[in-house]
């Protein structure tokens, strides 16, 4: 069939998903018009609960300004990163699991999980601000907190993600991070395992593995490479200005990351976060890592990666009842656009 490339839009296939999204080329917008001022509920530090972070709760682990680790105990005056309870958990840790039917239709699962928060000291500064060595210090937070939260009854999946921003659903100013465990695997990662083993069993090749390769050979939507991670614009973004951060390595589970790629994992979203910064302003994201599950089963068909969705859109009518989503740029533009403040 003959291309169109004048038709004014484009549904383009997730090929990882198996899900399908809009590139709105008719309703395209130039890459500066992206910009925007952050809402916000503006609270001094004085009123910040983590910036008074001793009136949180007894920490889990604490990590000082000299890069001393500690498990539990008083938060010293030289702290600069601290994991607590969650104050509002919306799963509660349980030594039981009891289920329930209704009807014969309907199942319920007691919500059993952990709901944690890793909150750095400073009031405002967030990933772009942070240097390399204080991202690098998150991540082996991220990664002692999974290593030992896997290992807890009813841990199938962890979620560690960021939520930034009024948009993107932060309830509090202070920039965090959160980790969240489920006695369950959610249904669009079930989705996205089972294409990758479909695909493993009929190519003999991660499907992850085969799209980092095509990015890095045309170049069309990398926005930023190094010696271990490559961050993409991905074909089928789902919102303008979606970034993909993945291992070029095959490589299944995020807690099994070693010490040299932590770096370069700190260095690429060092390095990814200011370029959004300065393409988009001051906006509001979600910042979340997708992993194998921990579920005591073996996943070696999938490749961990940590996506960024600004919040340049919102979803509405259309994509709420069909689960497609609109973007209004290309995402080759917007990898470009991206590129030219490196």
């Amino acid at each position: 069939m003959e291309e169109n490339k004048d038709f004014p839009s484009e549904l383009r296939h997730d090929l990882a998903s198996g899900n399908w999204v809009i590139i709105a080329k008719g309703r395209a917008k130039k890459p500066g018009s992206f910009k925007q001022k952050m809402l916000r509920n503006d609270i001094e530090e004085k009123d910040c609960p983590f910036c008074n972070i001793e009136t949180q709760g007894a920490p889990i682990l604490i990590c000082t300004k000299e890069g001393e680790v500690m498990i539990n105990g008083k938060i010293p005056e030289n702290w600069s990163v601290v994991v607590i309870p969650n104050k509002y958990p919306a799963l509660i840790p349980s030594l039981t699991l009891s289920r329930r039917e209704e009807g014969g239709l309907f199942q319920t699962l007691d919500a059993v999980g952990h709901c944690e928060l890793i909150v750095p000291r400073h009031h405002k500064k967030n990933i772009a601000d942070f240097n390399i060595g204080e991202i690098k210090v998150l991540l082996d937070i991220c990664q002692k907190r999974y290593l030992d939260l896997m290992h807890k009854p009813f841990v199938s999946y962890i979620s560690m993600f960021q939520n930034y921003g009024i948009k993107a659903g932060a309830s509090q100013n202070h920039p965090h991070f959160q980790i969240i465990t489920t006695p369950l695997i959610d249904v669009d990662l079930l989705g996205s395992l089972s294409n990758a083993k479909k695909y493993f069993e009929e190519k003999k090749k991660c499907i992850y593995c085969q799209i980092i390769d095509w990015e890095l050979k045309s170049k069309k939507r990398v926005v930023y490479e190094n010696k271990h991670f490559v961050a993409v614009c991905p074909f089928a973004s789902k919102a303008a200005f979606q970034v993909i951060i993945s291992p070029k390595k095959h490589l299944t589970n995020f807690e099994e990351i070693n010490e040299e790629e932590k770096n370069a994992l700190a260095d690429i979203a060092k390095v990814v976060s200011t370029v959004l910064r300065k393409a988009l302003g001051d906006h509001a994201y979600n910042f979340y890592l997708h992993t194998s599950p921990c579920d005591g089963q073996e996943h070696p068909y999938y490749h961990w990666h940590w996506a960024i969705l600004p919040k340049t859109g919102q979803m509405a009518g259309f994509e709420l009842g069909t689960y497609i989503e609109i973007s209004t740029i290309e995402p080759e533009k917007a990898a470009e656009h991206l590129r030219s403040y490196l």
